[in-house]
């Protein structure tokens, strides 16, 4: 048993603990509490952090860490130019994507992982493209949900993607990760691969996570089928023979329509919602992943977070890659977000965000994401700066000034800025 003390405690699911400690044994919490109450339950040594306070490690609820290194990859494959639309740009991506060498991509998710790490975020939630790039996430520290891509429009192709999914989660081994599955998107999956989806995931019980509503074009396809999906990514990827008639609907609608939405899957972006889709999430069950960044990167708008958080829309954060965000830090997507929505969030919701309630949203909440008996010890120490009060001013001081000084995971040191006695 071994006890780490600070200024502060924040749980995160309960109010901060002034003086506090956490109980650690083989990894995992104990209890919190009190540094006084702690001691006199506790034996073991105290790890003293004076100025600090003690919080969950962040977790991230949509990464893309294959494309860690896309901004080189662009340069060096003489694909560098700035896509004027949100399509221009996934056309862009698949073009670099398809140039990768097996190594390349190695490297590159290597370094998406230290970075996560660095950033103090201890669990991902990540889209996962190539599977043979699973033994790279077991032998990290790091923990999280792998979601297996599920995208296309072929029958032929897709019956065999489907068996390879079922096999890949049946013999999965991802040491600290967890399997799901993501179908990509409403445009990029044919009808029937989006319920032999949610078939698959109820009988393997694995949640599910899709990028929904991200762009302009998205709407306009699923309206009447125009639009730069229909005329350049779609015969960039020789779907023609898939074009859809017309729907007259919405995304969420059409999905909704399949009976694919409920509790089980998340929906990231949600930008370009109508106030019925945002009605159809909040009565369906389905979380919301934003990540204003991204958006704000890819230039097509911002969520309707007033009317999510209105309807009580399970809210996350997530960074998406470095294909379109200039950091994987979930500290400045969370000053981002309080700067960009002024007044909206409490700066206490926006760290929820980042921790419990990216984790419930990775189904990962019984593991991580606040300082409760039972999870993981994954934890942050962070330098409080001079002035910061308690409440709500505690928060804002962490997320605008805090200094990240050690990551733990399981109750290990993994990384470390400052020694402490």
């Amino acid at each position: 048993m071994e006890l780490y003390a600070a200024s502060y405690i924040l749980p995160i699911s309960s109010p901060p603990i002034p003086g506090g400690a956490v109980a650690v044994d083989d990894g995992c919490i104990v209890e919190t509490g009190t540094l006084a109450d702690l001691r006199s339950r506790h034996g073991g040594p105290v790890h003293d952090f004076p100025g600090c306070a003690i919080l969950p490690g962040l977790v991230n609820a949509h990464t893309h860490l294959e494309l860690t290194h896309f901004p080189s990859w662009k340069i060096r494959k003489g694909i560098d130019y700035s896509p004027r639309t949100y399509v221009d740009w996934i056309i862009q991506v698949i073009k670099i994507r398809r140039a990768l060498s097996p190594q390349e991509l190695d490297l590159s998710v290597r370094e998406g992982l230290r970075i996560c790490l660095e950033a103090g975020t201890t669990a991902i939630g990540e889209i996962l493209t190539d599977r043979s790039l699973i033994p790279l996430y077991a032998d990290s520290d790091l923990r999280g949900r792998l979601f297996f891509e599920a995208i296309g429009h072929d029958p032929v192709r897709n019956a065999q993607l489907f068996e390879d999914l079922d096999a890949a989660i049946a013999s999965f081994s991802g040491g600290s990760f967890l399997p799901g599955i993501s179908p990509h998107a409403p445009h990029t999956v044919a009808e029937h691969l989006h319920q032999d989806v949610l078939r698959l995931a109820h009988e393997r019980n694995v949640p599910r996570v899709i990028h929904l509503a991200e762009s302009r074009e998205e709407s306009d396809f699923f309206f009447d089928s125009s639009g730069k999906i229909a005329e350049l990514l779609y015969p960039h990827v020789r779907w023609e023979p898939y074009l859809p008639a017309p729907r007259r609907t919405t995304a969420t609608a059409w999905l909704d329509g399949l009976g694919v939405l409920n509790g089980t899957i998340s929906a990231v972006h949600c930008v370009h919602l109508m106030p019925s889709d945002a009605e159809i999430l909040a009565k369906r069950g389905v979380g919301v992943v934003l990540c204003p960044r991204s958006n704000d990167k890819l230039a097509v708008g911002r969520a309707p977070v007033v009317l999510l958080k209105k309807l009580g829309v399970p809210l996350a954060l997530g960074t998406d890659s470095l294909a379109s965000n200039d950091s994987l830090s979930l500290w400045d997507e969370m000053r981002y977000l309080l700067d960009t929505f002024p007044g909206i969030f409490a700066p206490s919701e926006v760290l929820s965000m980042t921790t419990i309630g990216s984790a419930r949203q990775l189904a990962l909440a019984d593991r991580t994401g606040s300082l409760d008996k039972g999870k993981h010890a994954d934890f942050l120490v962070m330098k409080l700066p001079g002035r910061n009060g308690s409440g709500e001013a505690l928060h804002e001081a962490l997320i605008h000034s805090g200094e990240i000084l050690q990551v733990f995971l399981a109750g290990n040191l993994v990384v470390s800025r400052e020694a402490f006695p």
